[in-house]
């Protein structure tokens, strides 16, 4: 390699140098439509396995909303209820002094909740199916679901589905006195 009088390299020796520090635009660019190619198949193969992550996510917080408040109710000893409408639901306690069900406005987490836009409920209470569909301006917050002060609750099956696409998740009551979600049902292929 030819040097200066003071030792240092040459500049010409600099491009051949150059051009094997790095990689070219072109090889970054190639690396990036083969990550972005095995990315978007990973992301097709997961979405047409039948996962609904919107429909699991709300299955799973009203299962966990119904255990809490299966220990709420055993650890204030009142009556709960849960009141269910095609595309809401909320719980409500039972007031002794007013003799009446009530709707929850001192804990945040029972409040009234709206599903998703695509999702619906049907629920089974004893065996028996239950119309949802209520007058928009009813003042009745009967339940269609109790939950009593001993931690006891209605046999039922609550799903949640997403009609158009024939999907559910069932949450329903044991014969041990304890709530499961049944996995996931889809259409058949």
């Amino acid at each position: 390699m030819p040097t200066l009088a003071i030792g240092m390299p040459s500049s010409r020796s600099k491009p051949a140098r150059a051009a094997s520090a790095g990689f070219t635009l072109i090889e970054i660019l190639v690396v990036v439509v083969i990550i972005a190619i095995v990315a978007t198949t990973a992301v097709l193969a997961v979405s047409t396995t039948g996962r609904d992550t919107e429909l699991e996510k709300e299955s799973d917080r009203l299962l966990a909303l119904l255990n809490y408040t299966r220990e709420q109710a055993e650890l204030r000893t009142r009556e709960y209820g849960l009141l269910c409408d095609e595309g809401r639901y909320q719980f409500v306690v039972f007031d002794p002094r007013k003799a009446q069900w009530v709707v929850m406005d001192t804990d945040e987490t029972l409040r009234e909740r709206e599903l998703p836009a695509g999702l619906s409920l049907s629920l089974t209470v004893e065996a028996r199916p239950i119309v949802l569909r209520r007058p928009p301006d009813s003042k009745d917050v009967t339940p269609q679901l109790m939950i009593y002060s001993n931690g006891d609750l209605t046999p039922f099956a609550l799903t949640v589905e997403r009609k158009q696409e024939e999907r559910s998740v069932t949450l329903a009551s044991t014969d041990e006195g304890t709530i499961e979600a049944q996995p996931m049902k889809a259409r058949p292929t």
